[in-house]
């Protein structure tokens, strides 16, 4: 019975994934091992978050320039301009602070392992580690996921 559970809780997962916002942390690991990060509210499945940043922000200058635009509610191909938060440009990232005028909204340092438990409502976690390459963490049950290509996504 145990196997038939989880089969239908990952199945649950996959369906919530891909009809509600699916919340990610994106951070990058620094020198003396905390962690520079921002919330993204949607699309955070390794499909979708997961390939952007590994095909778009590839480089400490990219993901430093992505950090520094604070939480986001979509993460693009391209940091972008400021835009109507309504009216969204296809393809740019659509930050709280730039494009709504939020506040409060900036790129948080915390623990490594702050950043590893700081997953109550969020769904995936993304690190850019020291070797320049992005890990995918799964929040449900924090285990490590395959981020694909962009062909295979």
């Amino acid at each position: 019975m145990s196997q038939d559970n989880d089969y239908i809780f990952t199945l649950l997962i996959k369906l919530k994934l891909k009809t509600m916002a699916t919340r990610s942390l994106i951070g990058k690991l620094n020198q003396d091992n905390t962690v520079s990060y921002i919330y993204c509210h949607y699309d955070g499945y390794p499909e979708h978050n997961g390939v952007i940043l590994q095909e778009h922000y590839s480089t400490p200058f990219k993901v430093d320039q992505l950090l520094a635009l604070g939480d986001l509610s979509v993460l693009g191909e391209v940091i972008g301009e400021k835009q109507n938060f309504e009216d969204r440009i296809k393809g740019s990232c659509l930050a709280y602070g730039r494009d709504r005028g939020e506040r409060g909204i900036e790129m948080k340092i915390t623990s490594k392992d702050e950043f590893f438990d700081n997953k109550g409502y969020i769904d995936y976690l993304y690190l850019y580690n020291n070797d320049f390459e992005w890990e995918c963490f799964n929040t449900y049950g924090l285990y490590l996921e395959t981020i694909p290509t962009a062909a295979t996504a």
